[in-house]
């Protein structure tokens, strides 16, 4: 997990909250809102984890928002291992940052936003497009969907 800013084409500050399945590259989901919090950011995840699964482990950096009691409250009731970068080495979570580098080339840098009803809407395209449709060298130039275990969780076991 991680956070991408942006703004609107008024210039108010945008953030996306990214998620992505390491093994699969499966990206359940990407939300952009002005502002998060830890509580924020549980909700989000006790959705996207009921319907995926829940993972053995997170790996996150050292933002606020990571780093808040609600957070670990969560980790630790779902034995959900967060597992925190080291301060200023972002080359720790290397997968999400590469990531981020595409959703910024395709979909940040390819348009411009003008509400967060508008962002939501082409996230939301550019995200199922990413999972269903784009090919991925990393998995064989097949998309993440296909990885996706049907049964629930998308990493492999333990």
């Amino acid at each position: 997990m991680d956070f991408v800013h942006d703004q609107l084409a008024t210039g108010r500050k945008l953030r996306v909250l990214t998620i992505v399945d390491i093994f699969s590259r499966f990206s359940p989901a990407l939300v952009p809102r002005f502002s998060f919090r830890g509580s924020d950011v549980v909700g989000i995840l006790e959705r996207v984890c009921n319907e995926v699964g829940f993972p053995a482990t997170i790996r996150v950096d050292q933002g606020t928002e990571f780093v808040s009691r609600d957070l670990d409250v969560w980790a630790y009731q779902r034995c959900v291992t967060l597992d925190f970068s080291r301060p200023g080495k972002p080359t720790d979570n290397a997968f999400i940052e590469a990531f981020n580098g595409r959703f910024r080339e395709e979909c940040l840098n390819a348009h411009w936003f003008l509400t967060l009803a508008d962002a939501e809407e082409k996230v939301e395209t550019w995200r199922r497009y990413y999972n269903e449709e784009r090919p991925h060298g990393a998995i064989g130039n097949k998309p993440p969907i296909l990885l996706q275990n049907h049964a629930g969780a998308t990493s492999p076991p333990p």
